[in-house]
């Protein structure tokens, strides 16, 4: 058993396929495998990514003892619905396996390792208390606001935890797509549209394009960042009068 339980901590492909009797798709594997600290997922909906994610949780919590894992949602209804995610998996655990819970809730749970995982509100001014993650998952990131966002960074300055923003995109706006675009080398990116879903068939795409239209289509099963159709001026022609070498006619910081 204890063999087994290196293995499984060293590989959660393995977790995943032999404890949770969960088979995933080739870019699901490459994800459970991730080994970075930032992680970029722009994904089609019903593609898998919360699943993952969940997986990825309760895999850290299950082996990093003292982990800190949070869930982060534009509303505390979405944050619960991966957290029951991951509550489904736990008890999904072969008997010998099963953690003893300290705590156990629809919000959070402590294991007996002390690793907690915690669903948190997505009000700013209400998550500052906590500190020291060792991975934080942010779901819907595209819709999550910039000061939430902002609010939950510092949080792995100490631990040096790990980061992922999954989404799929809303628009050429907010934090989301601005790492997606300029993050650089920092973030590792995985894109996967509706097409790469074995489990969505073409005749539902197609559908779907018809009832939709295809600014919704292109977002929600493309993963394309379109342009809000009110948009005066295009990401692409903003970005582009941008010039680093004029100088500011006010607030240039030079003494006049």
């Amino acid at each position: 058993m204890l063999a087994l339980d290196l293995a499984f901590a060293l590989d959660p492909v393995l977790f995943a396929k032999e404890a949770l009797n969960f088979y995933p798709d080739p870019w699901q594997e490459k994800v459970l495998r991730w080994s970075g600290r930032r992680l970029l997922l722009c994904c089609s909906r019903q593609s898998g990514k919360s699943t993952t994610t969940a997986i990825l949780a309760l895999h850290r919590a299950l082996f990093y003892p003292k982990s800190l894992i949070l869930l982060v949602s534009p509303s505390l209804r979405q944050s619960s619905e991966l957290f029951r995610k991951v509550q489904e998996f736990l008890r999904e655990l072969p008997p010998e396996m099963q953690p003893e819970l300290l705590e156990d809730n629809k919000l959070s749970l402590v294991m007996k390792n002390k690793s907690r995982i915690v669903s948190l509100p997505s009000s700013e001014g209400t998550i500052r208390g906590f500190s020291g993650a060792s991975l934080i998952i942010e779901d819907e990131a595209a819709r999550v606001s910039d000061d939430l966002y902002f609010a939950i960074r510092p949080m792995l300055a100490v631990s040096n935890g790990r980061l992922i923003l999954m989404s799929t995109p809303f628009g050429k706006r907010g934090h989301f797509f601005k790492e997606w675009a300029e993050g650089g080398d920092t973030w590792e990116r995985i894109k996967i549209t509706a097409y790469d879903c074995p489990r969505i068939s073409r005749e539902f795409l197609e559908e779907e394009r018809q009832a939709m239209g295809d600014w919704w289509f292109r977002q929600e099963y493309l993963c394309e960042f379109v342009e809000t159709e009110d948009n005066v001026f295009t990401y692409e022609q903003v970005m582009k009068a941008l010039d680093d070498s004029v100088k500011p006619l006010f607030g240039g910081g030079e003494d006049v």
